[in-house]
C-alpha cells in the first residue's frame, strides 16, 4: 500500500492537496488558526452569543458544579425530526407508535400522534422525551381509530417546548386537521407576520403552524386545495402528513430535501415514513417516494395524486446517506448502507496510508469503515465500543475526569489498538472537539499512530432546510484548513471524501441533491428574517426575536445562485456581524 496519498494518481493528488493533511509531510502554517472567510456576504446580521449553548447549562451549573451537560452531543449536526402517516388500518395507533420508534434517530426530544376516531374526532397525545416514555398501553388505548399520523422531534431546548411537539392540530370553521412537518421553511418570518397582521394569532413558536394558518383562512375547496394552495406559499423544506376526520394527505417539497416514502400493508393499508426501515418493523411493503412538489390524498375512494407546481430540479439532502438515515433505509431511491460503503472505498483509494487496523467512530461510522478496510485490504476491527445507556447529563466525580463526555459513550478496545497504526472512519467533523477528545482517547490506548479518514466533505456552510448545523464561525472547516484541524485534533494525518469524488459516485443522479452545507451554495435564498436551524426557542415569556438563541439570517433581495459566503468578526459590543 502507498505510504501517502500525494505518491498516488493524479486524482489522489489532487485530493491531497486539497482535503488531505499528513503530520509527517506538511509545513504547518504559522498564521492564525481561526481566519475569516474571504468572501462578502449579501446578508447581514447580527447575533447575540450566548454564555452556552444550552441554556440549562447556566442553571445547572448553579446548583451542582459536579453535574454536566454532554456538550459532545451538539458535535454532530442533527436531523429536525421523522413523520408517520398510516390509513386504512383498525391498530393504526399502535403501528404508529412502532414506526416513530424505528425513527428514532430522527429526534429524540419530543414524541406525538394523533388519530382519526371512528365517530370523526381527532384526538391528539403528545409528550416530551422518547417514543417509549411518552407512549404505553393505556395512552394508546386512548387513541382509537384506524388513521393516524404521528411526529418525533429534535430541536433546541427551551421552556415552552411541549407546545411545540407535533403533531399540531387545529379547528377552522369546516373541522379539524392535524399536521406532522419535516424540515424548515425559510420564509416562516414573512408569512407569519402577514398573517398576524391580519389577526391571525400563534400559540406556538414553530414553523409549522404558519401552515394550519394558511389553511384556514384559504377559500379554496374541498379541503385538499387549501393545502396545496397553502403549500405553494412556502418556501424551503417540508414534507408533511396531514390527517382530517376521513382523509389522509401526503406532500413534499417541489425540490425534495427531506425525505418521504409510501408503502402498503397486507391489509391495504397505506403508510408514509421518511425513512423505509419504519415501514420493515410494522411489515409495509415499499411501494415508492413522495415525489418532490408531489400531493397524494388517501380516502374511501383510493389514492390520488396532484402536483403542486411545476417543480425544478430535486434537490435531496445528501447528509441523508451520510449521516442522518439508517443504513438499512432507502433514501431517495438508494441504499443508505451502499452509499456509505462506497463512500468508505472512495476514501482508501485517494487517500490511503499504511495501517495495521480500521475502526470507526461508532455508529455512523462503521459502513464506512467497512468500505475502507475492504478496499485497503486491512482488517476491521470494533476499536471503540459504545454505550447505548447514556444520558444528557452526568454527575462527574468532585476530581475532574478529562474528556468526561466522550468517555462515558465510548470505550477503546486496547487489545486492538495498542502498538498499532490506526486508521479511523468517521462520518463528519462539525465542530472538533469531538475528534480531539477521541484522537487523544485512542493514543492513551495505546495506538502508535491515528489516521482520521471523514466520509464527507468539510462542512463550512449552515443548513437552512431542516438540520441543525452550528452557525458558520463555530464550523471548524469554516475557520481552519485542513492541516488546520489535523494539528488541532492531534492525529497523524486526517482526509476528507473530495465533493467532486462524491458527486461522481453518484454519477447521472448528483444533480439532484443540495451540497449546500459543503459550498454554501443554497437552492432556495432565504428571504425575511429566517430561522438558522430548526424550532424556534422561546424563552417562555414573549416569544420575541431578542430572547432567542440561535443564528438568524437577514434575507436580501439577492436573486438565486448568488454565494452566500459569510464574513464573521466579534464586535465590541459582545455581538457577531454575519
Amino acid at each position: 500500500m502507498a505510504a501517502a496519498a500525494a505518491t498516488t494518481s493524479t486524482t489522489a493528488a489532487a485530493s491531497a492537496t486539497r482535503l488531505f493533511a499528513d503530520k509527517t509531510t506538511s509545513t504547518f502554517s504559522k498564521s492564525p488558526l481561526f481566519k475569516p472567510l474571504n468572501k462578502t456576504s449579501p446578508f447581514s446580521l447580527t447575533r447575540k452569543i450566548s454564555s452556552a449553548k444550552n441554556p440549562l447549562s447556566d442553571v445547572v451549573s448553579s446548583f451542582d458544579q459536579n453535574l454536566i451537560l454532554d456538550d459532545d452531543e451538539d458535535d454532530k449536526p442533527r436531523e429536525e425530526c421523522g413523520v408517520v402517516g398510516i390509513y386504512g388500518d383498525p391498530e393504526a395507533s399502535r403501528l404508529c407508535y412502532l414506526a416513530l420508534h424505528a425513527l428514532q434517530h430522527r429526534g429524540q426530544e419530543g414524541a406525538g400522534i394523533v388519530t382519526a376516531t371512528p365517530d370523526g374526532v381527532l384526538k391528539s397525545i403528545t409528550g416530551v422525551g422518547l417514543v417509549s416514555e411518552v407512549f404505553n398501553q393505556s395512552k394508546l388505548d386512548q387513541l382509537p381509530g384506524d388513521n393516524a399520523i404521528g411526529h418525533v422531534r429534535y430541536s433546541t431546548a427551551g421552556q415552552s417546548m411541549l407546545k411545540n411537539v407535533q403533531p399540531f392540530v387545529a379547528g377552522y370553521r369546516f373541522g379539524r386537521v392535524g399536521v406532522a412537518h419535516n424540515g424548515n421553511l425559510v420564509n416562516y418570518q414573512t408569512l407569519r407576520a402577514e398573517l398576524e397582521e391580519n389577526g391571525s394569532i400563534f400559540g406556538t413558536s414553530s414553523d409549522t403552524e404558519v401552515v394550519l394558518h394558511l389553511i384556514a383562512i384559504s377559500k379554496q375547496r374541498p379541503f385538499f386545495l387549501r393545502i396545496v394552495e397553502a403549500c405553494e406559499k412556502l418556501k424551503g423544506a417540508y414534507s408533511m402528513v396531514f390527517l382530517t376526520e376521513d382523509k389522509l394527505v401526503a406532500v413534499r417539497d417541489p425540490f425534495g430535501f427531506r425525505p418521504l416514502v409510501m408503502g402498503r400493508r397486507s391489509n391495504g393499508a397505506i403508510v408514509f415514513a421518511s425513512e423505509t426501515c419504519a415501514l420493515d418493523l410494522i411489515e409495509a411493503t415499499y411501494e415508492r417516494e413522495v415525489n418532490p412538489g408531489e400531493v397524494l390524498i388517501i380516502d374511501k375512494d383510493g389514492v390520488q395524486s396532484l402536483c403542486l407546481m411545476p417543480h425544478p430540479e430535486p434537490k435531496s439532502c445528501i447528509f441523508e446517506h451520510i449521516y442522518f438515515s439508517l443504513p438499512n433505509s432507502v433514501v431517495f431511491g438508494k441504499s443508505v448502507y451502499e452509499s456509505r460503503r462506497r463512500f468508505g472505498e472512495i476514501l482508501a483509494t485517494e487517500s490511503p496510508v499504511d495501517c495495521d487496523v480500521v475502526i470507526a467512530v461508532p455508529d455512523s461510522g462503521v459502513v464506512a469503515a467497512i468500505g475502507y478496510a475492504n478496499k485497503a485490504g486491512v482488517p476491521f476491527q470494533q476499536g471503540l465500543i459504545r454505550s447505548h445507556y447514556v444520558g444528557r447529563t452526568f454527575i462527574e466525580p468532585s476530581q475532574r475526569i478529562r474528556d468526561f463526555g466522550v468517555k462515558l459513550k465510548l470505550s477503546p478496545v486496547r487489545a486492538v489498538l495498542e502498538g498499532k497504526r490506526v486508521v479511523v472512519v468517521d462520518d463528519s467533523i462539525v465542530r472538533g472537539t469531538t475528534s480531539s477528545k477521541i484522537v487523544r482517547l485512542l493514543k492513551e490506548a495505546g495506538a502508535k499512530e491515528v489516521h482520521m479518514r471523514i466520509a464527507s466533505p468539510p462542512i463550512i456552510a449552515s443548513c437552512y432546510y431542516g438540520v441543525d448545523t452550528p452557525s458558520p464561525n463555530e464550523l471548524i472547516s469554516n475557520r481552519m484548513s485542513v492541516e488546520e484541524i489535523r494539528e488541532y485534533i492531534g492525529c497523524d494525518s486526517l482526509a476528507f471524501l473530495e465533493i467532486d469524488s462524491l458527486k461522481r459516485m453518484l454519477a447521472g443522479d448528483s444533480q439532484n441533491f443540495c451540497y449546500a452545507c459543503f459550498s454554501g451554495d443554497y437552492p432556495v435564498l432565504p428571504s425575511g428574517i429566517v430561522k438558522r436551524v430548526g424550532d424556534f426557542v422561546d424563552d417562555g415569556l414573549n416569544g420575541s426575536i431578542d430572547s432567542i438563541d440561535g443564528g438568524w439570517l437577514q434575507g436580501s433581495k439577492a436573486q438565486k445562485g448568488e454565494d452566500l459566503g459569510v464574513n464573521y468578526e466579534e464586535e465590541e459590543d459582545g455581538k457577531v456581524a454575519v
